[in-house]
């Protein structure tokens, strides 16, 4: 059988299973439910809508210079979805400079034919993952989100232009309603998809599958934390989900969760815009996110709540945004499709409450993802802990073993400390002992201490001795499994072990304002460590001598700084004493065999030593 025409409902509620016959017989061939008339608000934020007009305008010609190549090299459908929407936007907004331009229509109407095209039999498309509901939800909101830009304008050129909307979007519906996930943010995804499709063409089953999904719970913390902790995810597709369903499918309680997640937000935010990812499960975690990617949902719950602060974020984004337009009109689609969201929901482009101020003086401790941010006006400092690595398990003798894993959905960045002062941004401080290749040290936890924060680990590693007589087999087939490190056929659960052990802990201690001391205190075998500051490219390092590899460099003794404009770190002193001991960065052995890479980007400065190790790093 085609694996196109074949949906796993093991499991799924039998809503789904009588949504289709539903959806076949009646669904796909009504008539689009057209909205009430929307009215402006009261007062409109002119400014907010200028500017999204001037990044759109700025975005047409780009767009309508490369949709044919996107369509020829087989770009992502979402990329096509995403392109129409910008093009859709022009096209209905009175403020740009591309109202009802009919040169827009050909390349909307081209756009739209290799969706069409490429959409599998089932409805759905293959965007890496095949015959993918979620992908196909992220698509199918773009386009529903510009075919009510299109009813809304209700112009006669873009008759023929919306049926071609409706068609793919209906064609998805059967698909979208039994369809599963792989990742958390996919349900939210799906059901906003879901809801597009149910405010367009009402069907109790649609409705019965966004309730499916939601029963299960949205996965957030007590501290407005989502389980995947990604700034990426919950911007550009869980918060926006919420917001979406809660609109369309008339669930407002979830404007809580989005609420509470910004809430948070504003606490990992930087002063330069960019939010803390360290802490992420997803591939944001060695990235780098911003704040403006949260625009419509700060201006959405600032307008609703008359919060000052939410408000006071959605004006320094539209700052931002106004201050560098040719640089937002080139970030992605973000930006255009911020201008379909206004376009269509009016009510966000009501004038903003009165801005209140936003922290800049605070200790933040989260404690489901062992972060700790802090602030002091122009610099900030991040203290993370919060690694997914380790998961303590009991064998059958009565001893405790560390399983490492590395994978999609777990948090693994080694970076444990941040630091930034003004333009001066220390990206990542990591330590790597050279121990037998179990790699950079990672936190198992942050603990308040007296003036200051504790990360501290245990690391274990057996050499491992002769089964007991009782354990033992004479054909020597031992059960394969982990030892840790590497896998092998030696039973390792019953073996009497030889155990080395390495025990780190680092006391961080805020000195003045804005100052730290970060304490080392490693005990174990001897044998060697190396620290890495990495710092972002752009300024300059004094103090430090040359190292093997590009941007590589060593702080032997005394002290360095790094300098960009007017700011400046300092770090030191170095722990050589006048002898350069190599530079050794253990990515660990489950990294290597793979081929793994965890060198940042940046300028790496390097300071070396050997356990037993005691000493104390300053930064100022």
């Amino acid at each position: 059988m085609d694996r196109r025409h074949f949906i796993t409902t093991v499991g799924v509620a039998s809503a789904a299973v009588a949504a289709s016959a539903v959806l076949e017989e009646n669904w796909a061939h009504a008539e689009p439910r057209r909205d009430p008339g929307k009215r402006p608000p009261a007062v409109v934020d002119e400014r907010f809508l200028d500017v999204l007009t001037a990044v759109n305008d700025r975005q047409v010609p780009t767009t309508l210079a490369g949709y044919a190549a996107q369509i020829d090299t087989l770009a992502s459908p979402r990329a096509l979805a995403q392109s129409a929407m910008r093009l859709v936007s022009a096209y209905v907004n009175p403020r740009g400079a591309n109202h009802h331009a009919a040169s827009l229509l050909g390349p909307i109407n081209a756009l739209l034919g290799a969706l069409a095209e490429r959409q599998n039999p089932s409805g759905l498309y293959d965007v890496g993952n095949l015959d993918s509901p979620p992908d196909t939800s992220f698509v199918i909101s773009d386009l529903g989100l510009s075919y009510v830009l299109l009813a809304d304008d209700d112009q006669s050129e873009t008759t023929a232009i919306r049926a071609r909307y409706a068609a793919i979007m209906r064609k998805s519906g059967t698909a979208l309603a039994e369809g599963g996930v792989h990742t958390p943010n996919h349900r939210w995804e799906i059901c906003k998809a879901l809801a597009h499709l149910q405010h367009l063409w009402p069907s109790r089953l649609l409705k019965a599958r966004i309730n499916d999904w939601l029963g299960e719970g949205i996965d957030i913390d007590s501290e407005g934390e989502y389980s995947e902790r990604s700034p990426n995810y919950a911007s550009e597709v869980t918060n926006k989900s919420l917001l979406t369903i809660a609109r369309y499918a008339d669930k407002p309680r979830l404007r809580d969760d989005v609420r509470r997640n910004l809430q948070l937000t504003l606490y990992r935010i930087q002063p330069n815009g960019e939010v803390e990812t360290v802490q992420s499960r997803r591939q944001d975690q060695t990235g780098v996110q911003h704040v403006w990617k949260y625009l419509t949902h700060y201006r959405e719950l600032a307008i609703r709540d008359r919060n000052g602060q939410f408000a006071a974020v959605a004006t320094q984004i539209i700052d931002r945004v106004a201050a560098d337009l040719p640089g937002f009109a080139t970030t992605g689609y973000s930006v255009g499709e911020f201008l379909a969201e206004a376009l269509a929901y009016p009510d966000i482009t009501a004038a903003l409450p009165t801005s209140t101020p936003v922290p800049t003086s605070y200790t933040k401790v989260s404690t489901g993802s062992q972060l700790v941010t802090l602030r002091r006006g122009s610099t900030t400092a991040t203290i993370f802990g919060g690694t997914d690595w380790h998961d303590r398990r009991v064998d059958s003798e009565g001893r405790t073993t560390s399983i490492r894993e590395i994978a999609s959905g777990l948090s693994t960045n080694p970076t444990f400390f941040r630091l930034r002062t003004g333009a001066a941004i220390l990206d990542s401080v990591r330590l790597s002992p050279r121990f037998f290749s179990t790699g950079h040290f990672r936190s198992d936890g942050v603990t308040g201490t007296r003036g200051g924060w504790r990360l501290e680990d245990e690391v274990a590693v057996a050499y491992h001795l002769p089964l007991p007589q009782r354990r033992r087999r004479s054909d020597g087939a031992y059960v394969l499994g982990s030892e840790g490190r590497f896998y092998s056929k030696m039973d390792f659960p019953h073996r009497p072990k030889d155990e080395k052990v390495l025990a780190t802990t680092i006391t961080i201690t805020e000195v003045g304002t804005g100052g730290f001391d970060l304490a080392f205190d490693l005990d174990g075998p001897p044998t060697s460590l190396t620290i890495e500051l990495c710092f972002r490219a752009g300024g300059t390092l004094s103090g430090v001598v040359p190292a093997t590899g590009a941007d590589n460099f060593q702080l032997v003794e005394g002290e360095g700084s790094y300098t960009v404009g007017g700011d400046t770190i300092t770090f030191g002193p170095g722990t050589g004493s006048g002898i350069r001991q190599p530079i050794a960065m253990d990515a660990g052995e489950k990294y290597t065999y793979l081929g793994g890479n965890l060198t940042p980007a940046g300028q790496r400065v390097y300071l070396t030593g050997l356990v037993p190790f005691r000493s104390t790093l300053q930064l100022r």
